[in-house]
C-alpha cells in the first residue's frame, strides 16, 4: 500500500502543502503519475463526468489535457478539516483554433489514512478570454515559488 504524505489529519501546515502538491502533479500534465495520487476504486465529479477507478482517472486527465493545450493551473487552500481538502483553483489554456479560457473551480477532497485521494468533486466554469488577459506566465510545468498565487493576481 503506498502512501501520500502529507497523510491526514491535516494541520493547517500540511493541508496547504497538500495542495500545492496537487498543483504542481497537475501541472505537470502527467497523467499517469498524477492517478497515482489517487486511491484505485477513487469516485469523481468533474463537472458532469463522473469517474469511477484510477484507470478511468488517468484516462480522463490525459484527454484533458489533450484538449486543454498550454494548461497551466493555480490552487489554493478554501478549507479543510480531519482528512478533508477543499480548494478554489484557476487555469488557462487554449484550445487547437487558439481560443483561450481562465476556467474557475472549487473542488471537494477526501483523503484515505494513506495520503490518497479517494473522492473529489469538482464544480468548473470557463470563460473566454483573449491571449492578453492571460496572467499565468510561467514556463510549463511547476509555478515558481515566487508566482503569486491567485488572491494575490486578484482572482
Amino acid at each position: 500500500m503506498s502512501t501520500r504524505p502529507p497523510l491526514p489529519p491535516f494541520t493547517l501546515e500540511s493541508a496547504r502543502e497538500k495542495v500545492r502538491l496537487a498543483e504542481d502533479g497537475w501541472n505537470s500534465r502527467n497523467a499517469e503519475k498524477v492517478a497515482l495520487a489517487y486511491t484505485l476504486d477513487t469516485k469523481w465529479r468533474n463537472r458532469s463526468t463522473f469517474i469511477n477507478g484510477r484507470d478511468e482517472a488517468a484516462a480522463f486527465l490525459k484527454a484533458k489535457w489533450d484538449k486543454e493545450l498550454a494548461y497551466r493551473l493555480i490552487k489554493e487552500l478554501w478549507a479543510f478539516t480531519d482528512n478533508r481538502i477543499a480548494v478554489r483553483y484557476a487555469y488557462e489554456w487554449h484550445d487547437d483554433s487558439g481560443n483561450w479560457f481562465r476556467s474557475y473551480g472549487n473542488e471537494n477532497w477526501e483523503f484515505d489514512g494513506n495520503g490518497l485521494m479517494q473522492n473529489r468533486f469538482a464544480c468548473i466554469n470557463d470563460l473566454p478570454i483573449e491571449e492578453s488577459a492571460r496572467k499565468f506566465h510561467w514556463p510549463q510545468g511547476r509555478r515558481p515559488d515566487d508566482y503569486p498565487g491567485l488572491s494575490e493576481l486578484g482572482l
